[in-house]
């Protein structure tokens, strides 16, 4: 299973350009969406979902044109978007197996069966009575994943998944969804939080204003950081001239100043130890860091 994108284009009336030319292979396993938000994701994820259709370029699932097998490549595809809805009136259970119907499951008992062991996968079947609009976010989340799940899809796409989650429940939704990554199916994590990405993604790329801007491992992303991280003991003024010339990470209180790690070139004005980057290092060095600075 492999999707191909080609010269991918998506232009809005009015002209704006959200997608500009998208070259990308996604093969099986999880796979990492990153990028500011307005930089194109949800457009993309809609194309590969078939909600929207591109201006130009060629999206090939399995070997199938999108815009050619729309309705195949459909039954292919679970998608949990951003804004999911549930409807007020049914229980969780009934939504999921209204979710079924509408997937071709005709078989009641089949649906039935199908049903339990989702909600039982993602630790809501003691809750399957619960109204859906009614359950805590972290379980609107599941839900969402359950919906996504419930016809076997080859393809899963998900947006902004962990958005509005409390720590514990961002934990087990990147837990469910590695769990998922193991087998032989395409997971799609379009994101803006970078550790959503490093704590799940063996692939990635990077979109900055519709534009692809790198394509690689989490780990390869890094290792263009190494020697641009470093950590200080800053007075108040110090920190104050700091904050204008580079990206601060993280600031600490200490004594009468601030601890705080911050990406870029050494300053000569104050003494600062080089700390091992991560991911988040990483993402913020190369948006501050003119794109056209960067050889990828």
């Amino acid at each position: 299973m492999e999707i191909k994108i080609r010269n991918l284009d998506k232009t809005y009336p009015g002209g704006f350009k959200a997608l500009d030319r998208i070259d990308l292979n996604i093969t099986e396993g999880m796979f990492g969406l990153l990028g500011p938000n307005g930089a194109g994701k949800s457009t993309l994820m809609r194309i590969l979902v078939t909600l929207m259709k591109p201006t130009s370029g060629e999206v090939l699932i399995d070997g199938k044109d999108i815009n050619k097998y729309r309705k195949e490549i459909r039954k292919m595809v679970g998608y949990l978007p951003q804004d999911f809805r549930f409807f007020a009136k049914l229980r969780s259970w009934e939504f999921l197996d209204y979710a079924a119907r509408l997937a071709g499951m005709n078989s009641r008992m089949e649906r039935r069966e199908r049903v339990d062991e989702m909600l039982e996968s993602v630790g809501l079947y003691e809750f399957r009575n619960r109204m859906a609009n009614k359950l805590s976010g972290g379980m609107k989340r599941r839900l969402g994943i359950a919906q996504a799940l419930i016809a076997r899809p080859s393809i899963i796409i998900v947006d902004e998944p962990t958005t509005g989650l409390d720590p514990e429940e961002r934990i087990r939704f990147r837990n469910l969804l590695s769990d998922l990554g193991r087998r032989e199916t395409i997971i799609i994590l379009s994101t803006h939080i970078v550790g959503d990405i490093s704590s799940t993604c063996n692939q990635m790329a990077l979109l900055n204003e519709g534009a692809l801007v790198y394509e690689g491992t989490p780990d390869q992303l890094v290792d263009k950081a190494k020697g641009h991280v470093w950590r200080a003991e800053v007075s108040q003024d110090e920190y104050g001239k700091l904050k204008e010339e580079f990206p601060i990470i993280s600031t600490i209180p200490s004594g009468t100043g601030w601890e705080i790690q911050f990406v870029g070139e050494k300053p000569s004005s104050i003494s600062a130890q080089r700390v091992e980057p991560n991911l988040e290092h990483a993402y913020v060095h190369y948006m501050d860091n003119k794109l056209s600075h960067w050889n990828i």
